[in-house]
């Protein structure tokens, strides 16, 4: 509660928190950082934000993912797609996914967390149910190639929607928690929706052979139902949007204006710190979306001699997708007591070291070790992205005292890079995709060649290390994504009057 004097000098009625219960309200008092404003009123009403932000994140990575399952089972619905056009499938969806966060991170300062979760959510019907009606329909298996190929396009574009919520997400959620408890509320919201992708490839696939004899599933051609692929998800759809509007709350202090954003885009941490995020949440949503794919065709005899992991391969991907969710917030919570900076590049040094090892299981043509090896990247890529996550409110916390600016601005300022890096972030999905295709094809049209199946097996496994350039540009990456985390925030012994250190404040 707190009382404040009109022109006329008197004293207004005071203002009262607005409880949570009140629909179409916007909280005006909002004090985390008062220990005792956060125990009694605060932390319930974050906890309840947080929970529904969760939820409908969730479902807006089953949806941005649906598609790296969907290309797995094209063939079996009697659409055939090469190897490259595939890739597209995937790696568009990502890239309107990180669009769009852009916008979407605006959308909260416009409408507020509660409306803008009921919207992002229910734009989600879209792609599902394309999904639904349009891909398995028999209008479509009548087109031709190329017109097949630029609806399945379209289609799998609007499942960007999925990837565009999570910005909003963040930065709403941001503006709930004090700054001693960001790092693990953040990292247990994005983790929740991380575990989207997690979820869906484990289920979807199980979905689409509901009533398929399980002898039939076993053969590498064997029926598909795609359409339960979209409608799986409307009733949780309509849940979130629901949940969303009747529960949810929103912050007038999270009404940021346009300036934060322009503030933020003209600062040099907002873009050093995009550059981190694309090596960490880009890692994960690339390697999420590609590695069924890369599988696949790095893979082709031992997937041959395991017909069961051939036809769930996507499931396979549900493997690196759960540890990558679950290891974000433990990320999150490990920079609260050491720092971001120094959990970040120690994932940066272990995901190169791993990534090396990934290359070795190619040559020696181990399905074992190179699958072990993404598996600890994805645990890294999960952490990096809670620790960096973590490292954003840190910096311009310092920033905030070191320019003794407002500190309420200066928050706004974090939230805006918080959109701003998981948009860039995002489109480093993208571009593992695009190094995955590009090493590609080269085998891709060798296979296309071969004139019968047997002759494929055996072009694709003579060309079974045509994903060794991609894994060395990620490696060399990964080692300047390290050295350019040390030499900004953690830098203590070089000259630091020239170019200025974090190191002092423990980010």
């Amino acid at each position: 509660m707190s009382t404040t004097i009109d022109r006329a000098g008197a004293p207004r009625a005071p203002r009262t928190f607005a409880p949570s219960g009140v629909r179409g309200r916007w909280i005006d008092h909002w004090e985390p950082e008062d220990e005792h404003f956060w125990e009694t009123t605060g932390k319930r009403i974050a906890r309840k934000n947080l929970i529904l932000s969760i939820f409908a994140e969730n479902i807006g990575f089953s949806v941005w993912v649906l598609w790296t399952i969907i290309v797995l089972n094209l063939g079996n619905a009697g659409i055939t797609m090469s190897i490259s056009e595939l890739f597209w499938l995937t790696a568009v969806p990502n890239l309107v996914g990180s669009f769009l966060r852009i916008p979407y991170t605006f959308a909260v300062p416009r409408f507020g967390g509660r409306l803008w979760t009921g919207i992002s959510a229910s734009l989600l019907l879209i792609p599902t149910l394309l999904l639904a009606f349009l891909v398995p329909s028999g209008w479509l298996l009548e087109q031709s190639h190329d017109t097949q190929f630029w609806v399945l396009l379209a289609c799998a574009a609007t499942a960007g929607f999925g990837g565009g919520n999570f910005s909003s997400s963040m930065a709403n959620i941001s503006f709930f928690y004090p700054e001693g408890k960001k790092g693990l509320a953040l990292g247990l919201n994005a983790a929740g929706g991380n575990l989207g992708v997690a979820i869906a490839q484990l289920l979807v696939p199980l979905v689409l052979i509901i009533g398929v004899p399980a002898a039939a599933v076993k053969l590498p051609q064997h029926e598909v139902h795609l359409a339960y692929a979209g409608f799986m998800w409307m009733p949780f759809i309509v849940l979130a949007a629901i949940g969303a509007w009747l529960a949810m709350d929103s912050l007038t202090q999270a009404k940021a204006d346009t300036s934060s954003y322009v503030k933020a885009l003209g600062h040099g941490q907002t873009w050093i710190m995009s550059v981190l995020y694309i090596g960490t949440f880009g890692s994960f949503i690339g390697y999420s979306f590609a590695l069924p794919l890369v599988i696949k065709n790095t893979f082709p005899e031992f997937l041959a001699q395991h017909q069961f992991i051939a036809t769930y391969l996507a499931g396979l991907g549900f493997v690196g997708a759960l540890l990558g969710s679950v290891s974000r917030p433990f990320g999150g919570w490990l920079s609260d007591r050491m720092g971001g900076a120094r959990v970040t590049l120690a994932c940066f040094l272990g995901m190169g070291v791993f990534t090396g090892l990934a290359m070795v299981g190619v040559q020696e043509r181990s399905f074992g070790v190179f699958f072990a090896a993404y598996m600890a990247i994805f645990v890294l890529a999960g952490m990096g992205n809670g620790s960096t996550y973590r490292m954003i409110p840190s910096i311009f916390a310092e920033l905030g005292r070191r320019n003794g600016g407002d500190a309420v601005d200066y928050k706004r300022r974090a939230a805006a890079v918080i959109g701003i890096a998981g948009a860039i972030g995002a489109f480093g999905g993208f571009l593992i995709q695009v190094a995955f295709r590009q090493a590609s094809l080269d085998v891709a049209a060798a296979v296309k060649a071969a004139k019968d199946p047997a002759e494929k097996v055996a072009v694709a496994a003579a060309n079974a290390d045509w994903s060794i350039p991609a894994l060395w540009v990620f490696l060399g990456a990964y080692v300047v994504l390290a050295a350019l985390t040390w030499a900004v925030y953690l830098r203590r012994t070089s000259d630091t009057s020239r170019v200025p250190s974090f190191a002092s404040a423990g980010v």
